[in-house]
Formats: structure tokens, sequence, C-alpha cells
């Protein structure tokens, strides 16, 4: 799942102490997850979407089993069958819908629609759970719908994105919705517990379909680099990073960190790949971030 979503819905209280080194961490955990558009930039041609999210859950859920291990005793055959319907839902899909665009799109696409996942999650408490929207909220909303046309309408080399965007703003959807059903269907056990089966359940759901799909020809030594990357790297140990960012500094607080995911991911690929920030790229990404903050701040 989306760490923007699940931190606005995450009920672990925040701990008395923080020092120096927060703002550094929470950095780091944008860069970890702005990298991973670049480097399902890098593989997603050679494994194609199936194979590439099927091997990065796996990687991931190896990193996160021990977690789910240690909350055996808290955990029902109920909760299982709910981890891997809504593993669907918070990861498998989204995750192919990522991979789907960043065959067909530069890095940056995704990167920039996954800001959207904190104002999809408002958006489904209130349409789906009747939870109040407010005014600050409902204004950040039609922007941030604003930045995604714009960003669905450019192009790049010459080339139309908009299914690219479309498909991102899809799996943010997917997160802000997912993100809800967690709250209310596993708030039980511990978050982290959640995280772990949750991929576990999107990798049985995938392994069937990248079974199937796996390329023919022999898949090249940096994509296979990349996607252990992803699994390891930005889906297990940035889970377990950010699990404890909330429980040191609070949800809301370690939530900012995902506000610098689409800086990152622009930098990073115009750093390694050279894809350049066009002006739609640049606009959208002001009007979409933008409302994200909007509606984050506090009533004055």
């Amino acid at each position: 799942m989306s760490a923007a979503a699940e931190s606005s819905l995450d009920p672990i209280a925040p701990a008395a102490g923080r020092d120096w080194r927060t703002g550094a961490e929470l950095v780091a955990l944008g860069a970890i997850w702005g990298g991973s558009f670049l480097f399902m930039r890098i593989a997603a041609k050679d494994f194609g979407p199936f194979p590439m999210v099927a091997t990065r859950l796996a990687f991931g859920s190896a990193i996160l089993l021990p977690l789910l291990w240690r909350a055996r005793a808290t955990i029902r055959l109920a909760h299982l069958w709910k981890m891997l319907l809504l593993g669907g839902l918070s990861a498998a899909i989204p995750f192919t819908l990522f991979a789907w665009g960043a065959e067909r799109a530069p890095a940056g696409i995704g990167a920039i629609a996954n800001s959207m996942t904190v104002l999809f999650a408002a958006l489904v408490a209130f349409i789906g759970f009747g939870e109040k929207i407010g005014t600050r909220k409902a204004i950040a909303l039609v922007a941030g719908f604003v930045g995604v046309v714009i960003l669905a309408s450019g192009k790049t080399a010459g080339e139309n994105v908009g299914l690219a965007a479309l498909a991102g703003a899809a799996a943010s959807f997917c997160y802000g919705l997912a993100a809800n059903l967690i709250k209310r269907f596993l708030s039980d056990i511990a978050p982290t517990a959640v995280a772990a089966g949750c991929l576990l359940g999107a990798t049985l759901l995938t392994a069937p379909l990248a079974w199937m799909t796996w390329p023919d020809a022999p898949i090249p030594a940096k994509s296979w680099a990349c996607v252990v990357a992803l699994g390891v790297l930005s889906t297990g140990l940035a889970y377990a990073f950010y699990f404890r960012l909330i429980q040191k500094i609070g949800a809301p607080r370690a939530a900012t960190s995902t506000y610098l995911v689409p800086l990152f991911g622009v930098a990073w690929a115009w750093m390694f790949l050279g894809e350049a920030l066009t002006p739609t790229m640049a606009l959208a990404g002001a009007i979409i971030l933008g409302s994200v903050i909007f509606s984050q701040k506090s009533k004055a």
C-alpha cells in the first residue's frame, strides 16, 4: 500500500522524542520510494508487468515475513483471507498499473500520479464511509484532479503519456480504497503485520500470472538488479523503515516523506536516464503536490 494513504489512517501515536536525524530519515525514505519509479522504468520492458511485480513482491515479502511471524498469535484465519484480498487491492493491482505505465512513459509520470493517494483516501472515506471531508480537502481534490488531467494531456518526445498517467491515477485510487478498507477490517492487528501479510497475499495472487507471462528472452542483469532493489529496498526495507518512523514521530509527520516522492522520482529519472521534466509535468506536479500539502494543513 502507498505510505501516504496508510499513514493518514494509521492509529499509532507519536513517540515523545525527536532528534536531528528525523529530517534526514524522512528525506531518505522519500528518495528510496522515488527511486522505485526509476527501477520500474529500467526493468519493465525486459520483465513485463506481471513478472516484474511478482518478483518485486516476493523479495519484499521475504524481508517483512518475520514481522508477520512475530504477530502470529494475534492473527486468525479471517485475517488471512482479508490480507489476501486486500493485498490485491493495496499492492498487486497498483504495482501492476505502475509497471504497465513504466513501459510507456517516463518515470516521473508515475511518481507524480502517485501523489494523488492521500486525496483519493479522503474521497473514498467521504463517499464510501460517510466521513467528513471539509472545505480544504474538497478544494484540494478538485485541484488534484485538474493536475491529473493536465498530466494526462502531456507528451514526451512526441509520445502521448495520457494512458500511463491514468494508470498511475488508478493505482493511487486503489491505494486510497485499500487504506480505508484496511483501517476498518484489519485494525485489530499490528500495522507492520498488516503490511507483511498484504504483500505476501499479493505475491500469491500475482505468481500464477507471472509464470504464464514470463519472458522467453533472457533478462539482463541490470533489470534483475533493479527488480531486486524494488523488492528489497523500495518495498521490504522501506516499509519496515516507514513503520519505524510512524512509531517514532507519528503517522502525520511520517507522511511528509511521501511529498518528496515525485521530486525524487523526476530527479532520479533525469540523472540516470536523461528523462527531461517537461513543462506539462512540472505544472501538473506542482498542482497535485500543492493540493496534497494544502489538504494536510491544519485549520487556523
